[in-house]
């Protein structure tokens, strides 16, 4: 499902308009973004937890020319699904 089909279905459901679900789901996924940025945690209970983890640096390999290099740190974003939807997807 990507976003559109994702925005059609909503509005569906709710008998709202397409629009109107497109920009709510905008803002929802822009205040999302903006707060694990910022390094907050999003936890929505039941769906998942949204956070930025920290990646140490390491070494890798170059798989064309097999010489060792090393990855940088960085921070990455990270979703843990929460306990209704694990249940839900292993049904």
């Amino acid at each position: 499902m990507n976003k559109m089909e994702l925005v059609k279905k909503v509005a569906e459901e709710t008998n709202v308009s397409k629009k109107q679900v497109a920009e709510v789901l905008n803002s929802a996924f822009a205040a999302v973004t903006e707060a694990v940025a910022e390094g907050n945690k999003v936890q929505l209970i039941g769906f998942g937890t949204f956070e930025a983890k920290k990646r140490a640096e390491r070494k890798g390999l170059n798989p064309r020319t097999k010489k060792a290099l090393v990855i940088p740190a960085s921070t990455v974003p990270s979703f843990k699904a929460g306990k209704r939807f694990k249940e839900k997807v292993n049904k």
